[in-house]
């Protein structure tokens, strides 16, 4: 059988079962809609409606098509995926992680791989909301579910204090907020329908943080970066004091965005675990 000639470098991943660098990978932050086809031979392996985030540098997915095969890794622990056509080596699986409801994670090096694009599909717009809701964590965990959601990344904002870390946040004094970065497709879901979500996952009423966690950096606040963005949130707003809440939280121009330590990222799918300060509760 006649396959694609590969060079050093995909050779020594795809037939010498090496390992690209984590985060290197071409479509390690890719989210086209489409298809994944093996680099060596052309079978189609995974759909994109599959992959997902999981932050740990490389291509997930959380299933897979029946050209994928299951076989023992040589180290004895793990779990190891081939192209099933030409035993190519693609990666690793991994189960019970908790990352989606399939609680599956293939985990793919991306130099196994090539992307095949649905020409039908519509293309991605790509834009980014701001929300702080108290620990960073349990918003995040939310957000991750919502269909549409790209990627979610913890940080802080609105201080004026460069390059903070998170012992300068937990002092209260840096005037930053934890909040997240939510990066969102504007064809599959709405900044309406994200601001709904941020408030139906926390207690917009309180005025002293969220739960237990009390200080300024737990506070309930949404950063806007177009006017329109603030019309939506005010809106809702709005229609919460109809409803009969009291709403504590504050809008604010956008500011620089520092990201969140990596030990703060993907918090409680990493610690297999649910949010102890935050819950959805349908509210519109």
């Amino acid at each position: 059988m006649n396959y694609n000639e590969l060079n050093d470098e995909e050779k020594y991943v795809i037939e010498d079962k090496g390992t690209e660098n984590p985060f290197s990978g071409e479509y390690d932050n890719f989210y086209e809609e489409g298809e994944y086809i093996c680099k060596k031979c052309d079978t189609t392996l995974f759909k994109s409606s599959s992959k997902f985030s999981s932050s740990c540098g490389w291509p997930s997915f959380d299933n897979s098509l029946d050209t994928v095969k299951r076989i023992p890794d040589m180290d004895g622990r793990r779990v190891e995926i081939v192209c099933s056509n030409c035993n190519g080596h693609l990666g690793h699986v991994f189960e019970g992680e908790n990352f989606t409801e399939l609680n599956t994670r293939h985990c793919v090096n991306s130099i196994s791989i090539k992307f095949k694009a649905d020409k039908n599909a519509a293309k991605s717009e790509e834009s980014y909301a701001y929300f702080a809701a108290g620990c960073f964590w349990g918003v995040e965990y939310y957000f991750q579910k919502q269909e549409g959601v790209i990627s979610v990344e913890s940080g802080y904002m609105g201080g004026d204090l460069k390059n903070p870390t998170y012992a300068d946040i937990c002092t209260g004094l840096s005037g930053h907020l934890e909040l997240v970065r939510v990066k969102y497709n504007k064809n599959k879901v709405s900044y309406t329908d994200l601001s709904k979500l941020f408030f139906e996952i926390h207690d917009f009423s309180q005025t002293n943080g969220q739960g237990p966690d009390i200080g300024p950096q737990y506070l309930s606040c949404v950063f806007y970066e177009k006017d329109e963005e603030k019309e939506i949130v005010l809106e809702l707003i709005s229609l919460l004091e109809k409803k009969g809440f009291k709403v504590a939280t504050s809008l604010l121009n956008y500011t620089k965005f520092y990201i969140a330590e990596e030990n703060h990222q993907n918090y409680y799918a990493r610690h297999q675990t649910v949010p102890y300060c935050h819950s959805y509760k349908k509210i519109f």
